[in-house]
């Protein structure tokens, strides 16, 4: 059965959704089998693995409301397929901002995403969860799904107080509406070894929360940033950049990390 992941941080701009689209292909690559699931209204997600959100049949959002299954809504990119890092993607697009207030209204509100996962999981190894970077009830319907949370961070000292306020989070989810719920992983986003401060806030990370920190860092890249405008992952982008390598380090130590879970 698949593991489910959400990559989560309530604060914005921290590198989620470039986490997100990278992790799926580098997984991809080196021969998983993944869906990656766009719960962001923005649709960044959905875009960045090389599929138009504006020609979409079915989107999160029609999975989430029961009129379609994943397996009814979920796409391809050919890009992607023919890069030798294909998974599937259950996109979204600005449809799913409605959701937010018409899921309050719905039995079994913040559950309806674990009930459509449930149905697919056996196809896949891992499934990877895009989160908004607020605490909705669509990242809700992601924690209550998830194995396990995947935070990115920055190595700065906001990303400190953001960090204090998503383990709190976690906590509540795990304690009310999800026993299976833990944090991976820290990731560390954007890194620059050049800058004191970033090595400072490292090590205070290492320090608190040990093996709970990845051991790959992904760097800042100028080729990851650029990739979501050619839609496509970095990893495809261009395979042998700094951050494409150092995110195909990072799915095989997911790999390896789920096989002690």
């Amino acid at each position: 059965m698949a593991k489910v992941f959400c990559v989560a941080n309530q604060k914005g701009g921290v590198g989620k959704t470039t986490t997100t689209v990278n992790l799926a292909a580098g997984l991809a690559k080196v021969g998983q089998r993944v869906l990656m699931i766009d719960l962001d209204p923005q649709g960044n997600a959905t875009m960045g693995s090389g599929v138009d959100k504006r020609k979409l049949e079915y989107t999160v959002y029609d999975v989430l409301i029961e009129s379609a299954s994943i397996a009814q809504a979920r796409v391809h990119s050919d890009k992607l397929q023919q890069a030798g890092c294909g998974y599937h993607i259950l996109g979204a697009n600005r449809e799913l901002a409605g959701a937010e207030v018409e899921l309050v209204e719905l039995d079994r509100r913040e559950k309806r995403l674990k009930q459509a996962v449930a149905e697919v999981a056996a196809e896949y190894d891992f499934v990877l969860i895009d989160c908004p970077p607020a605490l909705s009830m669509l990242t809700l319907n992601g924690l209550c799904c998830a194995h396990g949370v995947i935070v990115p961070m920055q190595c700065e000292y906001f990303a400190l107080e953001g960090l204090t306020d998503l383990v709190n989070t976690i906590k509540q989810v795990k304690a009310n509406l999800n026993d299976d719920l833990q944090i991976i992983g820290l990731l560390r986003m954007m890194f620059d070894p050049r800058i004191t401060l970033q090595q400072q806030v490292s090590d205070q990370l290492k320090a608190h929360f040990s093996d709970k920190v990845f051991d790959t860092v992904i760097p800042r890249n100028v080729r990851l940033a650029e990739a979501p405008s050619y839609g496509v992952p970095g990893v495809v982008f261009d395979p042998q950049s700094k951050g494409a390598q150092a995110f195909i380090a990072f799915a095989q130590e997911m790999v390896v990390r789920i096989r002690t879970m």
